[in-house]
């Protein structure tokens, strides 16, 4: 990691400039250095961090600080890909290589050439296609599917995540060398809640870019309101906040934002002790996509009652789970002593999934979104439980 003082204040503030990734915060200060010093080389380089932290504006900050800055970036979202097309779109296909193939195809590595190429969502790229990108990594050529002759590219990879890729190595979903190769400049971009006192620049920024931009008059958010906006723990990140920010605006008319109303809007007032689930300790990604499938039972307002009885089961072992997680408190308070009827989480996820579909009217874009899961992993779970 790069010392603090290698780059000076001044070119800090530039570059949080230039690039839009702003904050005073130790965290944010050692990020951009970092930033500024691998920019200038071809190393490959993986961002890790929470969904709305920022990734892909960082990514494009690599490049727009390159050498490679004259030519493209091309960002590409492999959750978003359905599996099977996934490799034509990354490489390109010849004519009559599958079905509906009626013409030659360049894909996005042709189309990043002298430049980069962002790899949004990389732990969801399936094995066989890791193979492939494994190959470009190490000798800058690739096949077009379909095709017998190399071609030879010359780009720059950003990979980035959201997943523990260490727990998907030691598991067999990503491939170790692949990891390796991507991480040679790992970067992990911090949560909003972990450096809350940029909070208030951020609200400044954002409000003032979005007044000018719409030509919006606005007297700007309390002194209380900032105190509470601090205070919330934004699991979506700064993609949250801006959100928040122009929302206020908006609704508040242009007047001054004041804490009752950030309060509502974040229904921080209602909060209780049903909502405020568990935090697991050391968690595995399985234990978070329960903690996940927990959080949408409730966004779907299902009997809270119910919620809580079945809750109390699996922290009981009356459902059926491979690990039980720990935690840090007695978060689930006091529960109905009626007999719960196991199910299996399977189970559970299945009527979720189903119920999240019908919801959004089979829409599974919309469907992803809401379950906060990519669309790959939603057409697997589709056909993992007979939903189509």
């Amino acid at each position: 990691m790069v010392k603090a003082d290698q780059i000076s204040q001044q070119t800090l503030d530039r570059v949080q400039e230039q690039i839009g990734f702003y904050g005073k915060s130790p965290e944010v200060e050692e990020l951009i250095q970092t930033i500024a010093t691998v920019a200038p080389t071809d190393l490959s380089v993986l961002l890790t961090g929470e969904s709305g932290t920022g990734k892909e504006i960082i990514a494009k900050a690599i490049h727009q600080l390159s050498h490679r800055n004259d030519n493209s970036i091309i960002s590409v979202n492999c959750g978003a890909i359905p599996e099977g097309i996934l490799e034509s779109e990354l490489f390109g296909h010849e004519k009559g290589s599958f079905t509906g193939a009626v013409g030659q195809k360049k894909g996005y590595f042709e189309a990043a050439d002298k430049g980069t190429i962002f790899l949004d969502e990389i732990g969801e790229m399936p094995l066989n296609t890791q193979v492939k990108l494994l190959r470009v990594l190490e000798t800058s050529e690739f096949m077009r599917v379909g095709g017998t002759t190399s071609h030879k590219v010359d780009v720059r990879i950003i990979a980035a995540t959201n997943k523990d890729l260490d727990y998907a190595v030691q598991n067999n979903d990503f491939r170790r060398d692949l990891y390796y190769r991507l991480k040679a400049i790992k970067i992990e971009i911090p949560p909003l809640r972990k450096r809350r006192n940029d909070i208030p620049l951020l609200v400044k920024k954002f409000a003032d870019s979005y007044t000018t931009t719409n030509n919006i008059p606005f007297k700007g958010f309390s002194p209380e309101s900032i105190e509470v906006l601090r205070d919330y723990n934004w699991p979506g990140n700064v993609r949250e906040l801006r959100n928040f920010v122009e929302t206020a605006i908006i609704l508040n008319k242009g007047d001054v934002v004041h804490s009752d109303y950030v309060r509502s809007a974040l229904n921080m007032e209602k909060s209780t002790p049903a909502e405020n689930l568990p935090v697991p300790l050391n968690k595995t990604p399985e234990q978070a996509e329960r903690e996940l499938i927990y959080r949408t039972l409730i966004a779907l307002k299902l009997d809270l009652s119910e919620i809580k009885e079945t809750l109390h089961a699996l922290i009981n072992g009356q459902v059926q789970m491979n690990e039980q997680p720990e935690y840090d408190n007695n978060w689930i308070g006091n529960t109905s002593s009626q007999e719960v009827k196991p199910q299996s989480l399977n189970a559970m996820e299945r009527e979720l999934i189903k119920d999240t579909l019908n919801k959004y009217e089979g829409n599974r874009r919309k469907t992803a979104r809401a379950l906060q899961i990519s669309e790959r992993t939603l057409y697997r779970k589709i056909n993992e439980y007979g939903l189509s």
